[in-house]
């Protein structure tokens, strides 16, 4: 990585971290998904006479596990949608490279006697 590239991004992370610094100290905003807005939502509809169809089987002892559970199943996901682009990525750069396309058909047809 070249010098200047270096500091255009040590300056971006930079300006990032003091705007998220300045924003956290100045507002009184929560974390929070939209699962517990859509029951709040349900509830004003229905007039707080929804009930549940079903309760989850195992519920996470808080919420930074449940968190962490949803990062790992991204991150999971992630990696095997990156690595079958990645193999079908070098697969066709292979072929095109090699000019190979895969076995000919009078080749296949040799070896299956």
């Amino acid at each position: 990585m070249s010098r200047k590239l270096e500091l255009i991004v040590l300056g971006i992370l930079l300006i990032f971290t003091v705007q998220f610094i300045y924003m956290s100290s100045t507002t009184d905003a929560e974390y929070g998904g939209a699962d517990g807005e859509a029951e709040g939502v349900i509830n004003e509809i229905t007039g707080g006479t929804y009930e549940p169809i079903a309760e989850p089987v195992w519920e996470p002892p808080s919420g930074e596990i449940e968190s962490l559970l949803f990062g790992l199943q991204a991150a999971i996901g992630a990696g095997i949608i990156g690595y079958f682009l990645g193999y079908y990525r070098a697969k066709k750069k292979y072929e095109n490279e090699l000019g190979y396309k895969g076995k000919s058909k009078s080749e296949g047809d040799r070896h299956s006697l």
